[in-house]
């Protein structure tokens, strides 16, 4: 389970965000019993399933991340978790947060209503519809922002409901249901027009605007540069260790490095390249922001034309390079 901070870099120019990794915790699965287990032992599987699945330890990371905050001295300010769509379930959206609010992407046939008339003992409506409904209905305007989306500025045009409910989902609890439409694109100036899919959000923060939450969840692509960033540049995942407890500790350490990394860069250079950087190929040449790899590359000269006397200090530096390398 990873969480990321995001740093929305386009309120200071023409710069896409950054996610920095915050939380890199290890999920394992829980280990079904062979064939000759026990009725004793399926019933405690059965009960670890639903105490220790992706969902449950996601909901300890949040909670964990806000009382880090908390103790910053940041407990006036409200944390704003933009989540998967793996993670918009009930274990989530009916957990009791203080100071947070969700976004998160959910299935365009998820059955929804709004509140029951007042004056009667029913609290859901008996009317239920679904996102994909919601979209085709045209007596909903269309509403037009614009976000930061695909490296620029775009216009894009949503539909918003408030107080929605989704009874298996969140309860009584009171949301807003957001349908992005599809957004047109072009693989080619002289190709035809394509769309993408149309995007259904659901999100708990009330004083929020439309345009914050929905550019909070565009941005939430950002964890994916990290995973890729982490698997391919710095291997995460591939090392090869005899401790058992090396298994959780060496994927955070690597992340943690590469997290102060990515922070080293931001504080040093901004959120855009700079002179430093070795000269982009002409493939790259559009890029508004340097890649782990850039950073890795530079740190890696810095190393070596930095004059270092002494045994220790040159076995560590050697370190340092070789890691760099792989």
């Amino acid at each position: 389970m990873q969480a990321s901070l995001i740093y929305p870099h386009y309120r200071q120019g023409d710069f896409p965000p950054r996610g920095v990794p915050v939380r890199f915790v290890e999920c394992p699965a829980v280990k079904k019993p062979g064939k000759r287990g026990t009725e004793e032992q399926l019933q405690a599987y059965r009960q670890a399933v639903k105490t220790q699945n992706l969902s449950r330890q996601g909901l300890e990371v949040m909670k964990g991340l806000r009382a880090r905050l908390d103790a910053m001295g940041k407990s006036r300010r409200t944390m704003l978790a933009a989540l998967d769509g793996s993670l918009c379930n009930q274990t989530i959206f009916k957990a009791d947060f203080e100071r947070v609010g969700l976004v998160a992407r959910c299935r365009k046939d998820a059955r929804l209503c709004l509140p029951a008339p007042e004056g009667g003992r029913r609290k859901y409506a008996e009317e239920k519809f679904r996102p994909e409904e919601v979209r085709q209905d045209e007596s909903i305007p269309w509403k037009t922002t614009k976000v930061y989306f695909g490296g620029r500025r775009r216009k894009i045009r949503y539909k918003e409901v408030k107080n929605v409910l989704w009874q298996r989902g969140a309860g009584k609890k009171r949301l807003r249901l957001f349908v992005l439409a599809p957004q047109p694109y072009k693989m080619s100036p002289h190709s035809r027009m394509l769309y993408r899919q149309p995007a259904y959000l659901l999100a708990t923060a009330k004083g929020a605007g439309a345009k914050t939450l929905i550019q909070a969840y565009l941005d939430r692509s950002q964890i994916e540069v990290n995973h890729r960033e982490e698997k391919d540049s710095l291997g995460v995942g591939q090392a090869q260790v005899r401790s058992a407890k090396s298994v959780p500790r060496q994927p955070a350490f690597a992340v943690a490095a590469y997290s102060m990394l990515l922070l080293a860069a931001i504080q040093e250079f901004g959120p855009g390249r700079a002179e430093a950087f070795v000269p982009l190929p002409k493939w790259r040449k559009h890029a508004k922001r340097p890649s782990a790899l850039d950073l890795i590359t530079l740190l890696r000269q810095e190393i070596n034309e930095t004059q270092i006397s002494g045994g220790l200090r040159q076995k560590i530096a050697q370190n340092i390079t070789s890691y760099a390398y792989t």
